[in-house]
């Protein structure tokens, strides 16, 4: 199976959670963190989503899932110890239009999550297309051991504002000069703390 990698902007948009166990829970502080509109069903839940549900920033359901439960979602997302219950999920978010994900179960989904780094907005996702989610697991750490060696969440502030300042002047420059601009110069710099001389530096590359 091919799967075509995004970024969905999450803000605002109504999700449903079908479990309230930890894979749950993980999945939950995930959507949450990115500002998604979240409803829970499951008839007992982490003591985590449970404090999430008093304070209001979710919506839980006690009771185990019906059809109706994904009217108006945009997504779901399944992750119950009860593969029946994982196969309705997935059969009537299909029938309704509304993309499923089923944890550990690549022949119900119709997306998958990677193994997700961030630093500040600088966002790397590793896959396996659901073959190995442990190899993508441990891609992931020995990417974050090699970006802990520089300070990726600066260089991303530093490449954004010489990205406005061409775009406030209707320009735009070439991949080629944003990849000798971005070198091991301009990283050193970031790394350093010197923000205000890379932002310079990278402007006066880019010809801004």
């Amino acid at each position: 199976m091919g799967y075509y990698p995004i970024c969905v902007d999450m803000a605002g948009r109504p999700c449903l959670v079908v479990g309230g166990g930890p894979v749950a829970e993980r999945k939950v502080a995930g959507l949450l963190e990115a500002g998604a509109r979240l409803t829970v069903v499951s008839p007992a839940v982490t003591r985590r989503l449970d404090g999430w549900a008093g304070e209001g920033r979710i919506r839980w359901r006690r009771r185990g899932y019906v059809a109706n439960d994904l009217v108006g979602q945009s997504l779901a997302f399944v992750a119950t110890d009860d593969g029946a219950v994982n196969a309705d999920v997935a059969r009537d978010a299909r029938r309704a239009g509304v993309l499923a994900n089923v944890a550990d179960d690549p022949p119900h989904c119709d997306f998958i999550l990677p193994a997700v780094l961030r630093r500040g907005d600088l966002t790397v996702t590793v896959s396996t297309g659901g073959a190995s989610p442990a190899l993508s697991r441990a891609v992931r750490d020995e990417l974050d051991a090699y970006l802990a060696r520089e300070n990726y969440a600066g260089l991303v502030g530093v490449a954004a504002d010489a990205r406005q300042a061409l775009r406030a002047q209707g320009r735009s420059a070439p991949w080629e000069r944003w990849r000798d601009a971005l070198g091991a110069g301009l990283r050193g710099l970031v790394t350093a703390g010197r923000l205000d001389e890379a932002r310079k530096r990278l402007r006066e590359q880019l010809g801004v």
